[in-house]
């Protein structure tokens, strides 16, 4: 981790979201689905004998399938994106431990960022176009707000202080790993985004530095609110003292049931937003429907209206779509 870059990079990105929009890269697991992986691809010679299937764990293949993960991110960077997000969304304890894999957090986001870092550098060096590394903490795979037990509200399988420990160690292994910027992304539950912030904050502590941190939350259904059951307006003031450098929605309704959002949003922050929607909502299938043309004029309105500072695609989205 380098101080003194990352007190360059916060006010870098400060300045260029003021100036234009950026763009962010799309979804890392569309484009991972497109080399249709088998198990051994998974597990490749480290894991050949690992104890549980592992196909299915994307995060993995930064150490199993690394060339495959270079390649997409530099499919992104390719068509002149400014931003690429580790391949961290599911690398933390609760997720991993469905893989049993719990001992390779700080390891997978170590590398994951050393990586991205990687192709980042040299396209900036070839290009002369600054190109940043987002470091992604997903929201896990459990809610500190919620039961899963419908028979006992009260119960919780997560608590605060696991979350902010796998945050911590996370955060600290992405900075390491050469990441620009933590963005705590999907939040569905405002009490996970909030043990995230707290991690974020210790580590500022610790190391006597303010960490560029962005945040983006996902509306859960047409009734406008997060899981945890806020609105947009009182998601923003519950994260609003993290300082984030951008905060923003992603994933979810699709771009055009998420912009009356993003434009309450937009209305209510004080920082920079960001989108980062789904193609559409996905069919019957799993699959998304929506054309790249129809993403791009969607999310490029969004661009011309005034009411985001950084645009990108999740689930379902391709290069094709920034391209177009």
């Amino acid at each position: 981790m380098n101080r003194k870059h990352l007190i360059q990079v916060r006010e870098q990105l400060k300045t260029a979201l003021k100036q234009k929009v950026l763009v962010l890269d799309g979804a890392m697991g569309t484009m991972i689905q497109r080399h249709g992986l088998t198990e051994p691809d998974y597990r490749g010679d480290r894991f050949a004998n690992w104890s549980c299937d592992l196909k299915g764990n994307n995060d993995l293949l930064t150490l199993t399938q690394p060339q495959i993960i270079r390649d997409i991110h530099s499919q992104f960077l390719e068509v002149g994106i400014d931003c690429i997000e580790t391949n961290t969304f599911n690398s933390n304890a609760p997720s991993m431990a469905d893989y049993q894999m719990v001992d390779l957090v700080e390891e997978l986001n170590f590398e994951s960022a050393r990586l991205a870092k990687d192709v980042t550098q040299e396209f900036t060096e070839t290009t002369g176009q600054p190109r940043y590394v987002i470091g992604v903490l997903g929201p896990t795979n459990r809610t500190a707000s919620l039961s899963p037990d419908v028979n006992d509200p009260g119960f919780r399988n997560i608590d605060f202080d696991a979350l902010v420990e796998t945050y911590g160690i996370a955060t600290k292994a992405l900075l390491d790993g050469g990441a620009d910027v933590i963005m705590v992304e999907t939040i569905f539950d405002t009490l996970n985004a909030k043990a995230a912030i707290y991690a974020i904050k210790r580590c500022e502590q610790e190391l006597n530095l303010e960490i560029p941190t962005m945040i983006s939350g996902t509306i859960t259904d047409a009734s406008g609110r997060t899981l945890s059951g806020q609105t947009t307006e009182a998601f923003w003031y519950s994260v609003k003292h993290a300082n984030p450098i951008c905060v923003g929605l992603n994933c979810a309704l699709g771009a055009k049931d998420l912009r009356p959002y993003i434009d309450a949003l937009a209305r209510t922050a004080d920082v920079p937003v960001s989108a980062h929607p789904n193609a559409g909502l996905p069919n019957e299938f799993g699959e998304y429907d929506q054309t790249p043309d129809e993403m791009a004029d969607i999310v490029g309105e969004f661009a011309s209206s005034g009411l985001v500072n950084m645009v990108g695609g999740c689930c379902g989205t391709t290069p094709v779509h920034l391209q177009a």
